[in-house]
């Protein structure tokens, strides 16, 4: 367990945040805490927590406060409690290395020491291990402080004199270049500080910056003057003065000692400036690092081996901008800084942004000047001379932001037992190493971990559902929550779902709220799209083109051949595009030839392609995927045997090849990985010129549907295209409207639509549909084929006599217009229904096993099964049961396979009536529970319903002897 008080009051175990409850709470174990393995008595606990004038509540508050804590922290704890009560107050045992605080004393402790010594090195390496510990004004989190106040105050005292020691340290080293930046920051942070801005005149200087330093001082003079009403003290007069006279002992210079051991220059080599012989570049860890457990157990892994000899020592990390591949490196690289002791070397790249990419000999000469070696002119030679160098010590390379392989080829170690980490938003598969770390975005909890590191486990639990929205609009990027951690902070008033509201979809923009001073999402992301667009390579802009392009179809998954119709490419070409995105991290591949974008980079997709693509160009590339999914559908439903009449085909030059169906399989199959994408077809075909698409393509939907209607999904896209449909009759012309057969498509909808209400047991809504449908269609087979669907929909309801007559009318009708024998079928299935529920069983058998035929001999497996079934179900009431159950075990064997659930169910339903009928109660039981399992699991509730009516009935040891006219 990790307990830290250096920052807001935090308990881990692992990567996990350990809840404590809330403010009073953590006061309380902070304030055991700062007195760890000793008894504090009840008293000063309450001064603690209510200052000098507790309430009259205080003990019994107090005693409440700490069985909370005993229990969060008992709930953690594999060794026992780590509370207990003594006769002198509460004691909270801490063990070694699991308190910051201690950690924190314990290094400045050895950093005095060594400074006593002048062993500079061990000063720089305690005071800068210490100020890793701090992650800002100790319990910060905790409103008021009371009588913690003054403990506070000399951490803080500490944390300055810390800052103090290391960078003096780095100044005696020879580190003032480096350490300027930082050095900065933090008299920046303390602007009354004269110790730190005497350092930071003499960095300044030191670096021949000496107007800078002149600058520094003028400013602390009078923000000493302004804020104190004094002078500066006489160390920071005297480093003034000692830059205004351009004093030389101020340039430290090298001791004998370093001047001897400087190799002499060899002909054709550059001399190289003095550096120290352990530099120690690596930027500032990351705060709050959470999560990436076995990621980063992989890296230390790598890293390890390498230190110890059994190398290759190089380490890939790529991914997405964002999603936190710098802070795993950085973070791992400070874990391991002892096992490189000869120093840790930090680049960055540049490859991606709007800086131009370093080249290698920059680089090379970057790192050998890091390393106090001569630089030769050549950049092979530097390289080979790296190669050396790196060979003989122990030192940890962090590259960062790559562009490609070529730019880090130059810079790897070769033997020896040195390593690199190289980071790219590019997937550097040429990288000769086999150790490549692709990050991910983060998993729920990850991201619910690191929320509550950023702003509060008590925040976060106050508010879950807005923190899982804001999770959710943060797609798993760690650089998404810590701006949305920062505006946390920078906005205590807020409640969580404030921010959560402005990351919706419908609120003013994710990329924009996502953004944070210098930490924006957008930026982030434009720096990979960027270096895409405006490459010199006619390849990789094409590639760009291609990504703001996807953008149109933002949030759905395309394959290759779909793909082709947006980019206007042939299927191998856009392959090639899209596995050019997925190296560049733009785009994710969740399956083989499957693509996607991640959420937010979609939205940054469609920014682009507003921006670099003419609405014209925009439009076309919409329609062409709307037309490919229109004829796709075409080709699925051909493949799928069921004779009923088939849409009026859209007659148009696909915009990229077809899929090719060999059998009904392959079409469901692609039906069901491509549902979301029609249902974006559709969507967009409204918004077209080209409406009339979403008709057709809902419609011809229906080969599919039929075995999967009960998704809700076929009934969801006919009315959105009626919608479009109505809502275009409405806004255009009767020309316009007649050019893109609205009132057929309207018609053909209105069918479908009845046939989807029937399918899930609404025989009224059914009726409604189809007789407006009847009143649209001018063709004998379109108003044959309604009629016979009215006449099932009549059945269902129990209106045996309309059944029978519109059955009887499809019938002759399909006959006096010629009807092919495929389609007959449907209409003799239609009159035997009808005959069923009018009571006419015997001629209604004939009927089926007439039909029964004709749909085996089409081949249609769905429309077999069901004729079977109501088979079946006649055969049942005639009391041939062994015939009876030779039709059911075959319809549900189809059912089955096909993965038809709701007729799966109705079909169990029948059985168990059947073998109630017969007296075989056992058998009848087990059907019923089957039937219930399956309508329970695909939420169908008509069918559930009716399954635990027949249930119940046969528990009773009844069963109706006759067909149920209301089913």
């Amino acid at each position: 367990m990790r307990f830290s008080l250096l920052g807001p009051v935090a308990v881990r175990r692992g990567d996990r945040v350990v809840p404590v409850g809330g403010p009073k709470v953590r006061a309380l174990l902070a304030a055991l805490l700062l007195q760890a393995n000793r008894a504090v008595s009840p008293s000063s606990l309450q001064g603690a927590l209510w200052g000098e004038e507790p309430p009259v509540t205080a003990a019994s508050s107090l005693a409440n406060h700490v069985m909370r804590l005993r229990r969060a922290l008992e709930a953690e704890a594999e060794d026992g409690s780590r509370l207990s009560a003594t006769p002198y107050g509460p004691l909270l045992r801490v063990d070694e290395g699991e308190l910051d605080v201690r950690e924190f004393t314990g290094l400045l402790t050895l950093a005095r020491e060594a400074r006593g010594r002048r062993d500079w090195p061990a000063v720089s390496g305690h005071a800068g291990a210490a100020m890793a510990l701090w992650r800002g004004r100790p319990l910060s989190d905790l409103p008021v402080l009371h009588t913690l106040e003054a403990e506070v105050r000399h951490l803080c005292e500490a944390h300055l004199q810390a800052l103090e020691w290391y960078f003096e340290a780095e100044l005696e080293l020879g580190r003032h270049t480096e350490v300027t930046p930082e050095l900065s920051r933090w008299a920046a942070e303390h602007p009354l500080h004269e110790s730190l801005h005497v350092l930071l005149v003499t960095a300044l200087y030191r670096g021949g910056r000496q107007a800078e330093a002149l600058e520094v001082f003028e400013t602390v003079r009078t923000a000493l003057a302004e804020e104190l009403g004094v002078d500066p003290g006489p160390a920071l007069r005297a480093v003034h003065q000692r830059v205004l006279t351009a004093d030389p002992l101020l340039l430290k210079e090298q001791s004998k000692e370093q001047r001897k051991a400087r190799p002499v220059p060899e002909a054709g080599l550059v001399t190289a400036p003095p550096a120290p012989s352990a530099p120690a570049q690596l930027p500032l860890d990351a705060t709050l690092f959470t999560g990436r457990k076995n990621e980063l157990r992989r890296l230390r892994a790598v890293l390890e081996q390498a230190a110890d000899g059994n190398g290759p020592g190089v380490v890939a990390v790529t991914g997405m901008g964002g999603v936190g591949k710098s802070a795993l490196a950085v973070h791992a690289a400070h874990l391991l800084r002892d096992r490189f002791p000869d120093g840790q070397l930090h680049l960055d790249l540049r490859g991606h942004g709007t800086a131009t990419p370093r080249t290698a000999h920059e680089l090379l000469a970057s790192v050998l000047t890091d390393l106090a070696v001569a630089l030769p002119e050549d950049t092979g030679h530097r390289a080979a001379l790296l190669r050396s160098v790196l060979a003989e010590r122990r030192v940890l390379l962090l590259l960062d932001n790559a562009r490609d392989s070529g730019q880090v080829l130059p810079l790897l170690p070769g033997t020896g037992h040195s390593a690199a980490i190289v980071t790219s938003r590019s997937t550097l598969t040429d990288l000769p190493t086999p150790h490549h770390l692709s990050l991910a975005p983060m998993d729920v909890e990850e991201q619910r971990a690191l929320l509550c590191a950023l702003c509060g486990s008590d925040r976060v639990e106050q508010d879950l559902d807005a923190a899982l929205r804001i999770l959710a609009a943060c797609g798993g990027l760690p650089l998404a929550l810590r701006i949305v951690g920062a505006r946390l902070a920078a906005r205590p008033a807020w409640p969580l779902a404030t921010l959560a509201d402005r990351l919706a979809p419908e609120g003013p923009g994710r990329l924009s709220t996502l953004a944070a001073g210098h930490l924006q999402v957008r930026a982030t992301f434009a720096a990979s799209y960027l270096a895409l667009r405006d490459s010199e390579s006619p390849g990789e802009r094409e590639a760009a083109r291609a990504f703001r392009l996807l953008g149109l179809w933002s949030g759905q998954t395309v394959g290759p051949a779909d793909a082709a119709a947006l980019l206007d490419r042939d299927p191998a070409r856009a392959e090639e595009l899209l596995e050019q995105l997925v190296d560049a991290h733009l785009l994710q591949t969740p399956a083989p030839l499957r693509y996607r974008l991640h959420d937010l980079l979609a939205e940054y997709a469609v920014e682009c392609a507003e921006a670099d693509e003419s609405e014209q160009e925009r439009e076309a590339a919409r329609l062409r995927m709307c037309v490919w999914y229109a004829l796709a559908l075409e080709n699925a439903r051909l493949a799928i045997p069921e004779g009923g009449q088939l849409p009026p085909r859209l007659g148009q030059e696909p915009p990229a090849p077809l899929p090719v169906f060999t059998d009904e399989a392959q079409a469901l199959a692609w039906c069901r990985r491509e549902l979301a994408g029609i249902g974006e077809a559709i969507r967009q075909a409204g918004e077209s010129r080209r409406f009339d698409l979403a008709w057709r393509m809902a419609v011809w939907l229906l080969g599919y549907m039929r075995t999967s209607w009960w998704t809700g999904h076929w009934e969801s896209y006919l009315q959105q295209a009626l919608d479009i449909a109505h809502g275009r009759a409405e806004r255009h012309d009767e020309q316009h409207a007649a050019q893109h057969d609205d009132r057929l498509g309207r018609a053909w909808l209105l069918r479908s639509l009845g046939a989807c209400h029937g399918m899930s047991r609404r025989p009224d809504r059914a009726i409604e549909a189809f007789e407006e449908a009847l009143t649209l269609f001018d063709d004998p087979e379109s108003q044959a084929a309604t009629l016979a669907y009215l006449s099932v929909a009549h059945g269902a309801a129990g209106h045996g006599d309309q059944a029978l007559t519109h059955a009887r009318a499809a019938l002759d009708l399909h006959l006096s217009s010629g009807g092919n024998r495929h389609r007959t079928a449907i209409f003799m299935s239609t009159m035997a229904d009808a005959l069923r529920v009018s009571g006419h069983l015997d001629e209604a058998e004939l009927h089926y096993r007439e039909a029964i035929v004709l749909w085996r001999d089409h081949g249609d497996a769905n429309g077999t099964a069901v004729v079977l079934t109501n088979h079946g179900d006649v055969l049942r009431e005639l009391g041939r049961r062994d015939d009876a159950f030779a039709a059911l075990d075959e319809a549900l064997a189809t059912f089955r396979r096909i993965g038809n659930a709701a007729l799966t169910a109705e079909c169990l339903v029948t059985m168990a009536r059947t073998h109630a009928r017969f007296d075989e109660w056992t058998q009848g039981r087990a059907r019923i529970h089957e039937a219930i399992d399956v309508a329970d699991r695909h939420h169908l509730g008509s069918w559930l319903h009716e399954a635990r009516e027949v249930h119940d009935m046969i528990e009773l040891g009844v069963i109706e002897s006759t067909w149920p006219a209301d089913r």
